[in-house]
């Protein structure tokens, strides 16, 4: 039976008809498009239109973001096309480059992974406590190409579920793709999102 996510989505903000920006939020796991959507909240811009949407039973993919690929086969697959349906459904009226892509935690990794799989000029990707998707040794020959896309990525320096290095190694990859990247840790920080990490999102956000 094919996996489905992603059938519920959350909006707010601007209705998208009318909006002239829009921000896809992605869920961590165990979390609720609602929650994430509460981030929207914090960065609520006149003008923008928010979607979240809901992971089958909250989770979008099983095992832990470094495991092997197949080992989160159907539902990464799922995940992954869940995202490429809700950015095409933004862009029906809003263009690429002002689209914002944002997750946090399970959310961040496949933000940037579906990023990096479909890389072109949005109008930024924002990865809380996340990193590209696959074991050490994933192959990442990513086709397309950023064109300088503001890539940013908070963590903190020991977040028990994200390893710094890979965030730094995500952060590179996605360089190499083009991208505007800036990467912060935070000392001491739990997995959670910080009052920096929403102003760093406000001005990349107005930059849009």
């Amino acid at each position: 039976m094919p996996i489905a996510h992603g059938q519920r989505i959350v909006e707010a903000g601007s209705p998208l008809r009318a909006a002239r920006a829009a921000m896809v939020l992605l869920h961590g796991r165990g979390a609720t498009a609602e929650d994430i959507m509460t981030i929207g909240s914090e960065v609520q811009m006149d003008g923008w239109a928010y979607l979240a949407p809901q992971a089958a039973d909250n989770t979008w993919y099983p095992n832990p973001f470094t495991s092997p690929l197949e080992a989160n086969e159907p539902y990464l697959t799922a995940a992954l096309d869940t995202v490429t349906r809700v950015v095409e459904r933004a862009e029906t009226h809003v263009p690429a480059h002002r689209i914002v892509l944002l997750g946090f935690s399970q959310g961040a990794c496949l933000a940037l992974e579906w990023s990096a799989r479909h890389a072109r000029r949005y109008g930024a990707v924002i990865g809380l406590s996340g990193g590209l998707i696959g074991p050490q040794d994933t192959p990442r020959d990513y086709p397309g190409g950023f064109n300088a896309t503001p890539i940013f990525l908070g963590c903190s320096d020991i977040d028990p579920h994200i390893p710094m290095q890979r965030v730094v190694e995500s952060g590179e990859v996605l360089k190499r793709l083009g991208a505007d990247v800036v990467v912060r840790f935070y000392p001491g920080m739990g997995h959670l999102v910080t009052i920096e990490e929403l102003s760093a999102i406000r001005q990349v956000m107005a930059a849009v």
